[in-house]
């Protein structure tokens, strides 16, 4: 009996886990975009930058950031889009993620003076 209960809560967390909302972002080729959200909480994406890689509209929006910052504004994170990923500008650096609700992953780090580098490429001490 336990066997049977067992694989039936199995069967009813698989079928809950497919009914996960997945915002997905654009997947415009070469395009890096800077994401917002309206008072319905859809994202809207508003055109930056012809980015020729990732590494390039990070640092598109990265630049973007500072500007703002400069400006007066207080936003210490931002979000953005690039070739089906969402970019997640942060303290830490720069994460990547095909959902805003799914895993992220280590894009870009911020090496010892603000900037951002490819993980690896900074020497080691």
């Amino acid at each position: 009996m336990t066997r049977s209960a067992l694989i039936l809560s199995l069967v009813a967390a698989a079928a809950l886990s497919a009914c996960v909302k997945h915002t997905e972002p654009l997947g415009t080729r070469g395009v890096c975009y800077d994401v917002t959200f309206d008072k319905a909480q859809k994202p809207t994406y508003h055109k930056l930058v012809t980015a020729p890689n990732l590494e390039t509209c990070a640092a598109n929006l990265e630049a973007m950031r500072i500007k703002f910052l400069t400006m007066g504004g207080s936003a210490q994170e931002l979000l953005g889009a690039y070739q089906g990923n969402f970019l997640f500008i942060q303290r830490e650096g720069v994460f990547t993620s095909e959902s805003l609700e799914g895993p992220r992953y280590l894009a870009l780090v911020r090496t010892g003076d603000g900037r951002l580098a490819i993980p690896g490429a900074m020497p080691q001490q």
